[in-house]
């Protein structure tokens, strides 16, 4: 058998918190779930118990609006007849629930229709070893700490001057993880805490409001940012936004905000995604090996990470998962994969299984980051004549069919290398294959989101106005 150790081994003295910490009752759930439906007459089978547990609150004008807790625990059987699949899921095992569950599973395979692909992964390629990534804060806040976080980010949000109202704050606090079982003998589990912090500032009234917002997330508490830091950055982005202008329709160079640049990414990771190249709906579906890119460009994913917000040490089928550079001087080294999509390609799983309780495993990233450059922000923009700086898109208008991309954005005009004035209702269009290969990114990389980027320039975008 391979089996990870605790990721829960609790830190805290309280009894609530290692009842919430220890997930061996879900272990050994999962592990009868998959003994049960081989009993039933499965050739293979997994199982997966997730764990999840919420508490947020929010407040506008140093009131609390709404409290929220929730907390479940949710369990999937995954089970294979020949090449028939099927997966069943319940928050509810009790009594003789388990081996009911196991024979509906079976039962619903034996009539599903065949799937060439289908199948558990290589035994070869299931992970062994489950180094500490540092993913449980060991101290869960309180209520009163979350209302605390959130009041003094509204209060610093409207300390700013010229913003003139709240459009709420608040605070959240969850662990979440997973434990996986499979007839093959592998045995893991992993929990996350996750801690979050947020505040929108109003700036003007009626028709001349403008808003904007900051947020904080992480596994731990003390990688936070403050909560006084979150609501003056989004009071001072939405002062900065008063007035705005429109502009003529140009084609201009455009520089994407740090806080928007990770867009840019993930429109790269859903068309490098197995299952659309499989299906043969993304536009990069005949570029692998291809250069997209300047030789500087490198795009990672990374689920190693220590306190990544979407880390873990192995994927939803227990294979062993690695860092990946997607984008390797410039030249695109790889799809992601998991078992099936892999197989159907002719390809091995990357590690890039996800799943939930309620479905078959799929692909998915984990950190993804979009590696810096030399040049500062300024720099950057230092010869732009007349450009445009984005701080916020709106609208999902990209596809992922063709590569075609439209968006609509707002942000600041660009002039002589010097952002000026505010611009709002304007389209950004063009198409991601120019995009890549224009794209120069600046030297302020931070790892702040699950999608990372530093300021990024893109030369000869349409820019949408009046």
């Amino acid at each position: 058998m391979i089996s990870s150790p605790s990721a829960a081994s609790p830190r805290s003295s309280d009894a609530a918190l290692s009842d919430l910490f220890d997930q061996s009752a879900l272990s050994g759930l999962a592990q009868r779930l998959v003994e049960a439906a081989k009993r039933a007459g499965a050739d293979a089978a997994d199982a997966v118990a997730v764990r999840g547990v919420s508490q947020g609150v929010e407040v506008r004008d140093g009131r609390v609006e709404e409290s929220e807790r929730s907390e479940g625990d949710d369990v999937g059987l995954r089970v294979l007849v020949g090449q028939r699949q099927a997966v069943v899921s319940t928050n509810d095992v009790s009594g003789d629930g388990v081996a009911r569950l196991a024979e509906r599973a079976v039962a619903m395979a034996r009539v599903a229709p065949e799937d060439k692909y289908a199948g558990l992964a290589d035994p070869a390629l299931l992970a062994r070893d489950f180094p500490d990534l540092d993913l449980l804060d060991p101290k869960v806040p309180s209520t009163s700490e979350l209302e605390r976080r959130a009041c003094e980010a509204e209060a610093a949000g409207l300390a700013v001057k010229g913003v003139t109202k709240s459009g709420g704050a608040s605070a959240s606090t969850g662990i979440g993880g997973m434990v996986l079982v499979t007839s093959t003998g592998f045995h893991g589990s992993y929990l996350r805490s996750s801690q979050s912090i947020a505040m929108t500032a109003i700036s003007g009234d009626g028709t001349r409001m403008e808003r904007d917002y900051d947020y904080t997330a992480a596994p731990h508490a003390s990688d936070l940012e403050s909560p006084e830091s979150v609501g003056r950055k989004a009071g001072e982005r939405t002062v900065a936004r008063a007035n705005p202008r429109k502009v003529e329709t140009c084609k201009v160079p455009v520089v994407f905000d740090p806080r928007v640049a990770g867009s840019i990414v993930g429109h790269l990771v859903g068309a490098v995604n197995g299952a659309s190249v499989a299906r043969k709906t993304s536009f990069l579906k005949d570029r692998l090996g291809e250069k997209l890119f300047a030789s500087n460009i490198r795009i990672i994913d990374d689920p190693l990470r220590v306190r990544g917000l979407r880390s873990q040490s192995f994927d939803a089928e227990g294979v062993k998962v690695k860092k990946l550079a997607i984008i390797d001087e410039g030249v695109l080294t790889s799809w992601l994969l998991d078992s099936a999509t892999a197989r159907e390609l002719g390809l091995v799983t990357t590690g890039h299984a996800q799943r939930g309780v309620s479905s078959s495993p799929s692909p998915g990233s984990y950190n993804l980051h979009l590696e810096p450059g030399e040049a500062t922000p300024a720099e950057l923009m230092s010869d732009i004549k007349q450009g445009f700086y984005v701080t916020d898109l709106i609208g999902s208008g990209v596809n992922g069919v063709t590569g075609d991309y439209s968006r609509g954005a707002s942000g600041f005009w660009i002039e002589n290398g010097q952002t000026t004035y505010p611009v709002s209702e304007v389209t950004i269009a063009g198409h991601l294959l120019e995009i890549f290969k224009s794209l120069v990114p600046a030297n302020d990389l931070q790892f702040r989101y699950g999608v990372n980027a530093p300021t990024l320039r893109i030369e000869g975008l349409t820019l949408g106005g009046r």
